[in-house]
């Protein structure tokens, strides 16, 4: 079968972290080319939607074996993003070594792990490939998440490390950079900072092509961004050209010619003068450089990635709107 060709039995795919916010994306991807999906949920949302839902978490071994029971393929998109250290290892260590060890039981044959570039720790990084630095992860979530896909590559997963993930039901990239851009209200290094970006429902066509097309990603650990990255200045540009956030003042518009702008140090002096939610380490992963190479998933896997993150903004507007307090217009 030519690579990127849709297999020509129904797929039936086993799904954790069906209700978050990339999940529910994948979902609607799923069902969309017509894949029988069983979901796993602690609670079942109203409605039931398009997946044939199976009550329960990742510590609940029976919920487990029905949730990969048949299935050909498990995407395990479910983790924990914040909190302490048994919290993370509760979900992101235990609950993948729970999972995969049902899905070999069950017989899946292919397993989709979604971790994040968050392993590798503070950067900056500039155009790195996979594992070209060592992973050195500064938080419980992504100490555990690291652990998690060891568990996963052991269970011969696709491991796929998005950076940033915008889109509708972001509630992380924007809502920080609308606080960052109040506390620290210069041009951060003259937003020529590079990110690695990719929009949730590009993700969420990869991740689906993944489960449902054969293809030539083998087992392992794979950048899974947008190619391009993005420039800092440019998604700030945009996102206030939406009218979503303020432009900071001296800031450029797409065409990357307003200077050096603020250090660093005067970056960090800045948002220490004013607190608020988002510590320093979560701005260095937008202010510096975080980009990571990932043109190899989207190629192996017949995948084209889209126009790119910026490109998809408007789209997302209205959600970002509301979320942020700012009303319709």
């Amino acid at each position: 079968m030519a690579a990127g060709r849709r297999q020509p039995e129904r797929t039936t795919v086993a799904l954790t972290g069906a209700t978050g916010f990339i999940g529910s994306a994948v979902l609607a991807a799923l069902t969309a080319r017509d894949a029988r999906v069983r979901a796993l949920a602690r609670e079942v949302p109203d409605g039931r939607g398009p997946a044939a839902w199976v009550p329960g978490d990742l510590a609940d071994g029976a919920a487990l074996s029905a949730l990969c029971e048949g299935a050909d393929v498990l995407l395990h998109l479910a983790s924990r993003v914040s909190g302490g250290a048994e919290e993370c290892a509760a979900v992101n260590v235990r609950g993948t070594e729970a999972v995969t060890a049902a899905a070999a039981r069950a017989g899946v044959r292919r397993i989709v792990h979604l971790s994040t570039t968050a392993v590798y720790g503070e950067g900056p990084h500039s155009g790195i490939a996979v594992d070209e630095v060592p992973a050195a992860p500064v938080s419980e979530a992504s100490r555990t998440r690291l652990l998690g896909e060891r568990v996963a590559l052991a269970a011969g997963a696709v491991v796929l490390r998005p950076g940033l993930v915008t889109g509708t039901g972001d509630r992380w990239v924007v809502p920080a950079l609308a606080e960052l851009v109040r506390r620290v209200p210069v041009p951060w290094a003259g937003g020529n900072a590079r990110l690695s970006v990719v929009d949730r429902t590009d993700l969420a066509r990869l991740i689906t092509a993944l489960a449902l097309d054969d293809h030539a990603v083998p087992p392992g650990v794979q950048h899974a961004s947008h190619p391009d990255p993005v420039r800092a200045g440019d998604l700030l540009a945009a996102l206030a050209g939406l009218g979503l956030l303020p432009a900071l003042p001296g800031a450029d518009g797409p065409d990357g010619a307003n200077g050096p702008g603020a250090s660093w140090d005067e970056c960090r002096r800045l948002l220490a003068a004013t607190p608020g939610r988002v510590s320093e380490r979560q701005f260095s992963l937008i202010a510096r450089d975080h980009w990571y190479r990932g043109d190899d998933v989207w190629r192996l896997a017949a995948c084209p990635p889209g126009p790119g993150p910026l490109a998809r903004l408007p789209a997302a507007a209205p959600w970002y709107r509301q979320a942020l307090g700012l009303g319709s217009v």
